[in-house]
């Protein structure tokens, strides 16, 4: 795997994802991004989708959580923008609750300041923050949206250019709905985006496989954590 100051170039996929692969795919193609504007996204890793008992838990979410953690790790060290996205429900009908009815009440899923126990941690927390794991730190950008994707009327998009980003790094769940709207967003926007592989959950291992093959098709890229660590740490040598 080339890698020189700032850039590497993205490894082909082998995993499952890539099966079935046709001369349409760019899994085999060398692509490079250039991590000093590159900008770490962490999609909707809060209490009630990933803590044990949640009302819309994805129970391989906190599995991804070495990985997300070590892109954390090293985007921070070097000083690159770390963005956390939250889901929050309106506390009103609107078409979303017609696919999620565990936004209405009397379960509200997702309602900003709405407290619920969570047995494995022992303790209430409110539903739409971060999960402990992963708390976001001081100078973190967070971004709250009441829809899938992290661009719509949000001020994300703003917020990237300010900061002269021109690729992201997209972690987190759930992979065919927010990851994989927000990706396809970034992509309309004009970032160059890769999805992590190993840093994204679903509650539908084909719906996930599908969403991976078809990204890396057209819109973006797919790639191991480690991968994109080796990449951005590269930083240090130049």
């Amino acid at each position: 795997m080339a890698a020189t100051a700032g850039l590497l170039a993205l490894p082909k996929i082998t995993s499952a994802a890539s099966a079935g692969t046709n001369s349409g795919t760019n899994f085999s193609k060398e692509k490079s991004m250039d991590w000093k504007t590159t900008a770490l996204v962490v999609v909707d890793m809060q209490n009630d989708f990933v803590r044990s008992g949640a009302p819309l838990e994805v129970t391989t979410a906190l599995g991804t959580v070495p990985t997300q953690k070590a892109l954390i790790q090293s985007f921070r060290k070097h000083k690159l923008p770390v963005v956390f996205t939250k889901f929050i429900s309106h506390p009103h009908y609107y078409l979303l609750w017609e696919w999620s009815p565990q936004c209405k009440p009397p379960t509200k899923c997702c309602w900003k300041g709405h407290q619920r126990y969570y047995k494995d941690v022992g303790a209430s927390r409110d539903c739409t923050e971060i999960i402990d794991e992963l708390l976001p730190a001081p100078g973190d950008i967070i971004i709250e949206k009441f829809g899938y994707g992290a661009f719509y009327e949000t001020s994300l998009n703003k917020t990237l250019q300010s900061l002269g980003i021109t690729s992201l790094v997209i972690t987190g769940t759930v992979t065919q709905i927010c990851v994989e709207e927000t990706a396809r967003e970034a992509f309309h926007h004009g970032f160059r985006t890769t999805i992590v592989e190993d840093g994204v959950s679903s509650f539908a291992p084909d719906l996930q496989a599908a969403t991976l093959k078809n990204f890396a098709m057209k819109f973006g890229w797919v790639s191991k954590g480690e991968a994109v660590v080796t990449g951005v740490d590269s930083l240090t040598k130049g």
